[in-house]
């Protein structure tokens, strides 16, 4: 995808000249056995990883390859009708690439309007390890609710953002970040800390994904913590440019943490 023009407001910028595809990684709801979304993960179009092409976006080109993500991530998540069964998509956005919310938004609108997709099944992601303006931030994150998106904050207690934005807005998701899921079997401190995260979370009514799920016994762990809505290697792999079925923990024999 390149040469995406810059949106009405929006600061001047090259367009993003490599060109991108998608891979996609479920989430899974464990309440009721669906796929709750599939992640939209940038890859290069001959499967180059997202760290090759993230080295390609500089602060002159940053919003047009955002841009170009959003409206990849749709068209592609239309062509594999997932939504119709009530599977959402999930789209990491950069919120330094937007300058002014409704207006930056016009691609994605056009983009859902063309190929039918509902903004009810768009849940929009942001990380937290980006240094923000907490309240340019707040902004984009009410705006998009208005307009009827999901919001989620990725990799929640790594960096920026966590309790102060949490005390200011509450998103419809919040993914906690893989380094607390890691080895969470064997360590107590972690397990406490998870605990008290998922009722705080829950008081807010905010529902929590745990990313990152590599061992059979961080699914049980969670599982048993009540954990509903999962998300890792152990549960399905990234497909690039498609979308397949995962194998469900009950279907399948425990299996040591994949290096890949």
């Amino acid at each position: 995808m390149s040469g995406v023009n810059t949106c009405s407001g929006c600061r001047d910028g090259a367009g993003f000249e490599l060109p991108i595809t998608m891979a996609f990684q479920p989430i899974l709801n464990l309440a009721d056995g669906t796929v709750f979304a599939q992640e939209a993960l940038v890859r290069g179009i001959n499967g180059e990883g997202a760290g090759h092409v993230l080295g390609q976006v500089s602060d002159h080109n940053r919003y047009a390859f955002d841009q170009a993500c959003r409206v990849k991530a749709v068209e592609m998540a239309a062509g594999l009708k997932f939504a119709g069964e009530g599977t959402s998509l999930s789209i990491n956005f950069l919120p330094n690439a937007v300058y002014e919310p409704r207006a930056c938004i016009r691609l994605t609108l056009a983009a859902a309007m063309k190929y039918d997709f509902p903004l009810k099944r768009i849940i929009f992601e942001f990380t937290e390890s980006e240094k923000l303006d907490t309240g340019h931030l707040l902004n984009i994150l009410r705006s998009y609710r208005a307009m009827g998106f999901q919001t989620a904050i990725d990799d929640f207690g790594s960096g920026y953002a966590g309790l102060g934005l949490l005390a200011k807005f509450q998103p419809d998701l919040v993914k906690i970040d893989m380094d607390l899921i890691r080895d969470i079997d064997t360590d107590g401190v972690k397990r406490r800390i998870l605990s008290h995260t998922l009722n705080m979370l829950k008081d807010l009514g905010i529902r929590v994904i745990c990313e990152g799920i590599e061992t059979v016994a961080e699914f049980e762990v969670l599982r048993d913590m009540g954990v509903e809505l999962m998300q890792g290697y152990f549960l399905g792999r990234p497909s690039l440019g498609a979308v397949t079925a995962p194998v469900w923990p009950h279907a399948r024999p425990a299996e040591n943490r994949s290096c890949a």
